[in-house]
Protein backbone atom coordinates (compact mmCIF):
# COMPACT_ATOMS: atom_id res chain seq x y z
CA UNK A 1 0.00 0.00 0.00
CA UNK A 2 2.49 2.24 0.84
CA UNK A 3 4.36 2.14 -2.32
CA UNK A 4 0.71 2.50 -4.01
CA UNK A 5 0.66 5.68 -2.56
CA UNK A 6 4.45 6.79 -2.95
CA UNK A 7 3.47 6.02 -6.55
CA UNK A 8 0.70 8.26 -7.29
CA UNK A 9 1.75 11.03 -5.36
CA UNK A 10 5.66 10.91 -7.61
CA UNK A 11 3.44 10.53 -10.66
CA UNK A 12 1.21 13.36 -9.57
CA UNK A 13 4.71 15.80 -8.79
CA UNK A 14 5.69 14.94 -12.12
CA UNK A 15 2.90 15.76 -14.07
CA UNK A 16 2.91 19.10 -11.89
CA UNK A 17 6.06 19.60 -13.64
CA UNK A 18 4.99 18.48 -16.89
CA UNK A 19 2.23 20.94 -16.63
CA UNK A 20 4.44 23.79 -15.37
CA UNK A 21 6.86 23.59 -18.27
CA UNK A 22 4.09 23.21 -20.62
CA UNK A 23 2.36 26.61 -19.49
CA UNK A 24 5.88 28.26 -19.88
CA UNK A 25 6.08 26.84 -23.46
CA UNK A 26 3.04 28.09 -24.47
CA UNK A 27 3.21 31.63 -23.32
CA UNK A 28 6.66 32.37 -24.90
CA UNK A 29 5.44 31.14 -27.97
CA UNK A 30 1.78 32.30 -27.16
CA UNK A 31 4.05 36.34 -27.28
CA UNK A 32 5.84 35.47 -30.31
CA UNK A 33 2.87 34.65 -32.60
CA UNK A 34 2.33 37.86 -33.91
CA UNK A 35 -1.18 36.88 -36.41
CA UNK A 36 -3.92 36.74 -34.47
CA UNK A 37 -4.75 32.90 -36.31
CA UNK A 38 -1.60 31.74 -34.69
CA UNK A 39 -2.13 33.11 -30.87
CA UNK A 40 -5.62 31.49 -31.41
CA UNK A 41 -4.35 28.03 -32.40
CA UNK A 42 -2.04 28.18 -29.58
CA UNK A 43 -4.66 29.10 -27.43
CA UNK A 44 -6.25 26.04 -28.63
CA UNK A 45 -3.86 23.71 -28.61
CA UNK A 46 -2.86 25.19 -24.77
CA UNK A 47 -6.74 24.40 -23.67
CA UNK A 48 -6.61 20.88 -25.65
CA UNK A 49 -3.05 20.12 -23.66
CA UNK A 50 -4.62 21.18 -20.59
CA UNK A 51 -8.11 18.55 -20.60
CA UNK A 52 -5.54 15.91 -21.75
CA UNK A 53 -3.64 16.13 -18.89
CA UNK A 54 -6.16 16.93 -16.72
CA UNK A 55 -7.60 14.08 -17.69
CA UNK A 56 -4.21 11.99 -17.11
CA UNK A 57 -4.58 13.51 -13.71
CA UNK A 58 -7.96 12.52 -12.71
CA UNK A 59 -7.62 9.07 -13.29
CA UNK A 60 -4.38 8.74 -11.63
CA UNK A 61 -6.10 10.24 -8.47
CA UNK A 62 -9.06 8.06 -8.78
CA UNK A 63 -7.14 4.84 -9.38
CA UNK A 64 -4.95 5.71 -6.12
CA UNK A 65 -8.03 6.31 -4.15
CA UNK A 66 -9.80 3.37 -4.99
CA UNK A 67 -6.52 1.68 -4.10
CA UNK A 68 -5.80 3.10 -0.92
CA UNK A 69 -10.27 2.53 0.25
CA UNK A 70 -10.75 -0.96 -1.03
CA UNK A 71 -11.70 -3.16 2.16
CA UNK A 72 -13.77 -5.87 2.96
CA UNK A 73 -17.23 -4.53 4.53
CA UNK A 74 -17.61 -5.12 8.39
CA UNK A 75 -19.83 -7.65 9.59
CA UNK A 76 -23.05 -5.84 11.06
CA UNK A 77 -26.16 -7.38 12.70
CA UNK A 78 -29.72 -6.67 11.71
CA UNK A 79 -29.79 -3.29 13.26
CA UNK A 80 -26.24 -2.32 10.93
CA UNK A 81 -23.99 -1.99 14.19
CA UNK A 82 -20.77 -3.68 13.89
CA UNK A 83 -21.05 -7.50 15.82
CA UNK A 84 -18.49 -7.12 18.18
CA UNK A 85 -15.58 -9.80 18.54
CA UNK A 86 -16.26 -10.06 14.78
CA UNK A 87 -13.08 -9.34 12.35
CA UNK A 88 -13.36 -7.94 8.62
CA UNK A 89 -9.89 -7.55 7.68
CA UNK A 90 -8.53 -7.25 3.89
CA UNK A 91 -4.54 -7.36 4.06
CA UNK A 92 -1.24 -7.68 2.45
CA UNK A 93 0.79 -10.88 4.03
CA UNK A 94 4.46 -11.76 3.47
CA UNK A 95 4.88 -15.25 2.33
CA UNK A 96 7.75 -16.68 1.43
CA UNK A 97 8.89 -13.37 0.27
CA UNK A 98 6.37 -12.69 -1.75
CA UNK A 99 3.47 -9.89 -0.89
CA UNK A 100 -0.20 -11.59 -1.65
CA UNK A 101 -3.27 -10.57 0.02
CA UNK A 102 -6.27 -11.99 2.21
CA UNK A 103 -9.71 -11.14 3.51
CA UNK A 104 -10.36 -12.53 6.67
CA UNK A 105 -14.13 -12.41 7.69
CA UNK A 106 -16.02 -13.94 10.73
CA UNK A 107 -18.51 -13.59 13.58
CA UNK A 108 -16.07 -14.23 16.02
CA UNK A 109 -12.33 -14.45 16.25
CA UNK A 110 -12.76 -18.05 18.07
CA UNK A 111 -14.37 -19.86 16.01
CA UNK A 112 -12.56 -22.25 14.16
CA UNK A 113 -10.35 -21.12 10.92
CA UNK A 114 -11.25 -22.44 7.13
CA UNK A 115 -9.52 -21.12 4.14
CA UNK A 116 -11.22 -20.99 0.69
CA UNK A 117 -9.29 -21.72 -2.16
CA UNK A 118 -10.46 -19.86 -4.98
CA UNK A 119 -10.35 -22.11 -9.02
CA UNK A 120 -8.28 -21.27 -11.77
CA UNK A 121 -5.08 -21.27 -11.61
CA UNK A 122 -5.63 -17.58 -11.64
CA UNK A 123 -9.02 -17.17 -10.23
CA UNK A 124 -9.82 -14.12 -7.58
CA UNK A 125 -12.95 -14.88 -5.47
CA UNK A 126 -12.40 -13.00 -2.01
CA UNK A 127 -16.03 -11.20 -2.92
CA UNK A 128 -18.07 -14.14 -4.18
CA UNK A 129 -17.12 -15.67 -0.81
CA UNK A 130 -18.62 -13.22 1.08
CA UNK A 131 -21.69 -12.90 -1.04
CA UNK A 132 -22.53 -16.23 -1.45
CA UNK A 133 -20.86 -17.94 1.60
CA UNK A 134 -21.97 -14.85 4.59
CA UNK A 135 -23.93 -17.57 6.54
CA UNK A 136 -20.48 -19.72 7.03
CA UNK A 137 -19.02 -16.25 8.62
CA UNK A 138 -21.29 -16.97 11.97
CA UNK A 139 -19.70 -20.06 11.98
CA UNK A 140 -15.99 -19.94 11.14
CA UNK A 141 -13.23 -17.36 10.47
CA UNK A 142 -13.59 -17.38 6.33
CA UNK A 143 -10.03 -16.44 4.56
CA UNK A 144 -10.25 -15.83 1.01
CA UNK A 145 -7.13 -15.74 -0.64
CA UNK A 146 -5.99 -14.25 -4.13
CA UNK A 147 -3.53 -16.36 -4.88
CA UNK A 148 -0.12 -15.60 -6.63
CA UNK A 149 -0.42 -14.45 -10.33
CA UNK A 150 -4.22 -13.66 -9.18
CA UNK A 151 -6.49 -10.29 -8.11
CA UNK A 152 -4.60 -8.10 -5.76
CA UNK A 153 -2.13 -10.73 -5.49
CA UNK A 154 -1.21 -10.50 -9.00
CA UNK A 155 2.12 -9.17 -10.02
CA UNK A 156 3.35 -11.13 -6.14
CA UNK A 157 5.68 -13.13 -8.60
CA UNK A 158 6.88 -13.04 -12.10
CA UNK A 159 4.82 -15.33 -14.33
CA UNK A 160 7.51 -16.88 -15.35
CA UNK A 161 8.40 -18.24 -12.27
CA UNK A 162 5.41 -19.64 -10.93
CA UNK A 163 4.83 -23.55 -10.40
CA UNK A 164 2.11 -25.92 -8.99
CA UNK A 165 4.97 -25.63 -6.02
CA UNK A 166 4.63 -22.03 -5.38
CA UNK A 167 0.94 -22.69 -4.75
CA UNK A 168 1.77 -24.92 -2.26
CA UNK A 169 4.51 -23.26 -0.56
CA UNK A 170 2.75 -20.49 -0.06
CA UNK A 171 -0.25 -22.33 0.84
CA UNK A 172 1.46 -23.57 3.57
CA UNK A 173 2.92 -20.33 4.99
CA UNK A 174 -0.36 -18.88 4.90
CA UNK A 175 -1.49 -21.93 6.60
CA UNK A 176 1.26 -21.41 9.18
CA UNK A 177 0.05 -17.51 9.55
CA UNK A 178 -3.50 -18.39 10.26
CA UNK A 179 -2.72 -20.81 12.89
CA UNK A 180 -0.53 -18.65 14.94
CA UNK A 181 -2.55 -15.60 14.71
CA UNK A 182 -6.01 -17.38 15.80
CA UNK A 183 -4.04 -19.86 18.31
CA UNK A 184 -5.28 -22.83 16.05
CA UNK A 185 -3.41 -26.25 15.75
CA UNK A 186 -5.58 -27.10 13.05
CA UNK A 187 -7.52 -25.37 10.00
CA UNK A 188 -10.28 -26.14 7.47
CA UNK A 189 -10.10 -26.10 3.61
CA UNK A 190 -12.01 -25.92 1.15
CA UNK A 191 -10.94 -26.16 -2.35
CA UNK A 192 -13.31 -25.05 -5.38
CA UNK A 193 -11.69 -26.47 -8.99
CA UNK A 194 -8.68 -25.96 -9.11
CA UNK A 195 -8.48 -25.27 -5.54
CA UNK A 196 -9.93 -28.63 -4.71
CA UNK A 197 -6.56 -29.95 -6.11
CA UNK A 198 -4.55 -27.73 -4.11
CA UNK A 199 -6.29 -28.84 -1.39
CA UNK A 200 -5.46 -32.12 -1.54
CA UNK A 201 -1.78 -31.08 -2.08
CA UNK A 202 -1.52 -29.29 0.95
CA UNK A 203 -3.07 -31.77 2.94
CA UNK A 204 -0.74 -34.54 1.41
CA UNK A 205 2.51 -32.74 2.15
CA UNK A 206 1.38 -31.19 5.67
CA UNK A 207 -1.28 -33.60 7.27
CA UNK A 208 -0.83 -32.01 10.94
CA UNK A 209 -2.24 -28.75 9.78
CA UNK A 210 -5.68 -29.56 8.83
CA UNK A 211 -8.43 -30.99 10.37
CA UNK A 212 -10.14 -32.10 7.17
CA UNK A 213 -10.10 -30.85 3.25
CA UNK A 214 -13.40 -30.47 1.64
CA UNK A 215 -13.58 -30.02 -2.36
CA UNK A 216 -16.43 -28.83 -4.47
CA UNK A 217 -15.85 -29.07 -8.10
CA UNK A 218 -13.61 -31.46 -7.55
CA UNK A 219 -10.33 -31.96 -9.99
CA UNK A 220 -8.64 -35.48 -10.83
CA UNK A 221 -6.80 -36.04 -13.90
CA UNK A 222 -6.85 -32.34 -15.62
CA UNK A 223 -5.88 -33.82 -19.24
CA UNK A 224 -8.53 -36.44 -18.79
CA UNK A 225 -11.21 -33.71 -17.62
CA UNK A 226 -9.92 -31.71 -20.62
CA UNK A 227 -10.77 -34.27 -23.24
CA UNK A 228 -14.19 -35.23 -21.79
CA UNK A 229 -14.73 -31.63 -21.47
CA UNK A 230 -14.36 -30.89 -25.21
CA UNK A 231 -15.77 -34.41 -26.15
CA UNK A 232 -19.02 -33.19 -24.08
CA UNK A 233 -19.32 -29.80 -25.92
CA UNK A 234 -19.27 -31.48 -29.39
CA UNK A 235 -21.53 -33.96 -28.12
CA UNK A 236 -24.28 -30.93 -26.67
CA UNK A 237 -23.01 -28.94 -30.24
CA UNK A 238 -24.10 -32.16 -32.22
CA UNK A 239 -27.14 -32.27 -30.68
CA UNK A 240 -28.17 -29.02 -30.81
CA UNK A 241 -27.44 -29.36 -34.42
CA UNK A 242 -25.03 -26.00 -33.80
CA UNK A 243 -22.90 -26.22 -36.86
CA UNK A 244 -20.90 -23.16 -35.91
CA UNK A 245 -19.79 -24.70 -33.03
CA UNK A 246 -19.21 -28.00 -34.31
CA UNK A 247 -16.71 -26.35 -36.75
CA UNK A 248 -15.10 -24.42 -34.34
CA UNK A 249 -14.27 -27.22 -31.72
CA UNK A 250 -13.23 -29.70 -34.46
CA UNK A 251 -10.57 -26.33 -36.02
CA UNK A 252 -9.08 -26.19 -32.73
CA UNK A 253 -8.75 -29.83 -32.36
CA UNK A 254 -8.54 -32.07 -29.56
CA UNK A 255 -6.88 -30.74 -26.39
CA UNK A 256 -4.42 -30.41 -24.62
CA UNK A 257 -3.14 -27.12 -26.00
CA UNK A 258 0.13 -25.43 -25.50
CA UNK A 259 0.25 -22.47 -28.04
CA UNK A 260 -0.70 -18.61 -26.93
CA UNK A 261 -4.01 -19.05 -28.46
CA UNK A 262 -4.68 -22.28 -25.38
CA UNK A 263 -7.09 -19.76 -23.10
CA UNK A 264 -9.02 -19.11 -26.08
CA UNK A 265 -9.32 -22.27 -27.56
CA UNK A 266 -10.20 -23.84 -23.99
CA UNK A 267 -12.74 -21.56 -23.55
CA UNK A 268 -14.61 -22.78 -26.47
CA UNK A 269 -16.43 -25.59 -24.59
CA UNK A 270 -15.30 -24.70 -21.28
CA UNK A 271 -17.71 -21.62 -21.78
CA UNK A 272 -20.36 -23.54 -23.45
CA UNK A 273 -20.46 -25.89 -20.89
CA UNK A 274 -20.91 -23.31 -18.35
CA UNK A 275 -23.72 -21.91 -20.57
CA UNK A 276 -25.35 -25.25 -20.63
CA UNK A 277 -25.43 -25.30 -17.16
CA UNK A 278 -26.73 -21.99 -16.50
CA UNK A 279 -29.81 -23.11 -18.72
CA UNK A 280 -30.41 -26.42 -16.81
CA UNK A 281 -33.53 -25.72 -14.37
CA UNK A 282 -32.46 -28.21 -12.78
CA UNK A 283 -29.42 -26.25 -11.32
CA UNK A 284 -30.39 -23.44 -8.98
CA UNK A 285 -29.07 -19.94 -9.08
CA UNK A 286 -26.63 -20.52 -11.69
CA UNK A 287 -23.45 -19.77 -12.91
CA UNK A 288 -20.89 -16.95 -11.54
CA UNK A 289 -21.59 -13.05 -10.97
CA UNK A 290 -18.25 -11.64 -12.58
CA UNK A 291 -19.47 -8.29 -12.98
CA UNK A 292 -20.78 -7.98 -9.28
CA UNK A 293 -17.54 -9.52 -8.04
CA UNK A 294 -15.17 -7.02 -10.20
CA UNK A 295 -16.86 -4.19 -9.08
CA UNK A 296 -16.67 -5.23 -5.23
CA UNK A 297 -15.32 -2.97 -2.67
CA UNK A 298 -12.79 -5.41 -2.36
CA UNK A 299 -10.56 -4.68 -5.62
CA UNK A 300 -9.29 -1.33 -6.88
CA UNK A 301 -9.61 -0.07 -10.54
CA UNK A 302 -5.89 -2.01 -10.87
CA UNK A 303 -6.77 -5.08 -9.17
CA UNK A 304 -10.39 -5.09 -11.20
CA UNK A 305 -7.52 -5.18 -14.35
CA UNK A 306 -5.30 -7.85 -12.71
CA UNK A 307 -8.46 -9.80 -11.50
CA UNK A 308 -9.20 -10.43 -15.75
CA UNK A 309 -5.43 -10.41 -16.14
CA UNK A 310 -5.09 -12.95 -13.71
CA UNK A 311 -7.63 -15.16 -15.05
CA UNK A 312 -6.20 -15.32 -18.66
CA UNK A 313 -2.53 -14.96 -18.65
CA UNK A 314 -1.90 -16.96 -15.40
CA UNK A 315 -4.32 -19.36 -16.30
CA UNK A 316 -2.55 -19.65 -19.97
CA UNK A 317 1.01 -19.96 -18.13
CA UNK A 318 -0.02 -22.32 -14.85
CA UNK A 319 -2.66 -24.63 -16.30
CA UNK A 320 -0.64 -26.28 -19.01
CA UNK A 321 1.46 -27.89 -15.68
CA UNK A 322 -1.23 -29.60 -14.46
CA UNK A 323 -2.01 -31.64 -17.37
CA UNK A 324 0.62 -34.29 -15.65
CA UNK A 325 -1.50 -34.83 -12.65
CA UNK A 326 -4.00 -37.72 -12.01
CA UNK A 327 -4.90 -37.83 -8.33
CA UNK A 328 -5.75 -41.42 -8.17
CA UNK A 329 -1.70 -41.82 -9.14
CA UNK A 330 0.11 -39.32 -7.41
CA UNK A 331 -2.46 -38.68 -4.12
CA UNK A 332 -4.15 -42.09 -3.93
CA UNK A 333 -3.35 -41.98 0.06
CA UNK A 334 -4.02 -38.78 2.29
CA UNK A 335 -4.00 -39.16 6.22
CA UNK A 336 -6.61 -36.12 6.85
CA UNK A 337 -9.97 -36.73 6.66
CA UNK A 338 -11.82 -35.75 2.77
CA UNK A 339 -14.92 -34.59 1.68
CA UNK A 340 -16.43 -34.14 -2.20
CA UNK A 341 -19.05 -31.72 -2.15
CA UNK A 342 -20.35 -32.43 -5.41
CA UNK A 343 -23.40 -31.05 -8.05
CA UNK A 344 -25.11 -33.57 -9.69
CA UNK A 345 -25.19 -31.90 -13.19
CA UNK A 346 -21.86 -31.19 -13.08
CA UNK A 347 -20.32 -31.46 -16.51
CA UNK A 348 -17.35 -29.52 -16.45
CA UNK A 349 -15.48 -31.33 -13.53
CA UNK A 350 -16.58 -34.82 -14.44
CA UNK A 351 -17.91 -36.65 -11.95
CA UNK A 352 -16.82 -40.19 -12.71
CA UNK A 353 -13.34 -39.30 -12.37
CA UNK A 354 -14.14 -38.18 -8.23
CA UNK A 355 -16.30 -41.30 -7.97
CA UNK A 356 -13.56 -43.19 -9.21
CA UNK A 357 -10.81 -41.09 -6.85
CA UNK A 358 -12.92 -41.66 -4.03
CA UNK A 359 -12.86 -45.86 -4.52
CA UNK A 360 -9.42 -46.18 -4.62
CA UNK A 361 -8.39 -43.37 -1.95
CA UNK A 362 -7.17 -44.39 1.39
CA UNK A 363 -7.63 -41.79 4.48
CA UNK A 364 -9.07 -41.78 7.36
CA UNK A 365 -12.69 -40.77 6.71
CA UNK A 366 -14.01 -40.06 2.74
CA UNK A 367 -16.90 -39.01 1.68
CA UNK A 368 -19.10 -38.32 -1.30
CA UNK A 369 -21.60 -35.65 -0.78
CA UNK A 370 -24.42 -35.14 -3.40
CA UNK A 371 -26.18 -31.80 -4.19
CA UNK A 372 -28.81 -32.30 -6.47
CA UNK A 373 -29.71 -29.46 -7.61
CA UNK A 374 -25.65 -27.84 -8.37
CA UNK A 375 -23.72 -27.63 -11.39
CA UNK A 376 -19.78 -27.24 -10.87
CA UNK A 377 -20.57 -24.01 -7.91
CA UNK A 378 -22.39 -26.03 -5.15
CA UNK A 379 -21.04 -23.24 -3.13
CA UNK A 380 -23.00 -21.03 -5.31
CA UNK A 381 -26.30 -23.22 -6.34
CA UNK A 382 -26.83 -24.38 -3.34
CA UNK A 383 -25.44 -22.45 -0.70
CA UNK A 384 -27.64 -23.14 2.23
CA UNK A 385 -26.63 -26.88 1.93
CA UNK A 386 -22.93 -25.89 1.89
CA UNK A 387 -22.89 -24.20 4.85
CA UNK A 388 -25.27 -27.12 6.50
CA UNK A 389 -22.93 -29.97 5.41
CA UNK A 390 -19.67 -28.08 6.23
CA UNK A 391 -21.30 -27.18 9.67
CA UNK A 392 -21.83 -31.09 9.95
CA UNK A 393 -18.24 -31.84 9.31
CA UNK A 394 -17.26 -28.74 11.93
CA UNK A 395 -19.55 -30.72 15.07
CA UNK A 396 -18.26 -34.62 13.87
CA UNK A 397 -14.71 -32.72 14.40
Amino acid sequence: MFYIILWGLLLLICIGLLIYNLVLLMGIVYRRCKKREYQKMVLRLIKGGFLFIGGIVVTICLTTVTQITANTPSIVDKHNQVIEGSIAELKEVNLNGRKEWISIRGESTHNPVLLFLAGGPGGSQMAATRYELSELEKHFIVVGWDQPGSGKSYKAIKQSDLTIQTYIDDGHALTKYLKEKFSEEKIYIVGESWGSALGIFLAKEYPKDYHAVIGTGQMVDFLETEKLDYEKALEIAEIRQDTQKIEKLKSNGYPPYYDSDMVWKSAEYLNYLSSYMTKNSQIHNGGYNTMRDIFSIEYGIIDKVNYLRGIVTTFKHVYPQLYDIDLRKTHAELKVPVYFFLGRHDINAPIQLVEDYERILKAPYKEIVWFEHSGHSPWINESQQFVEELLKIKDHD
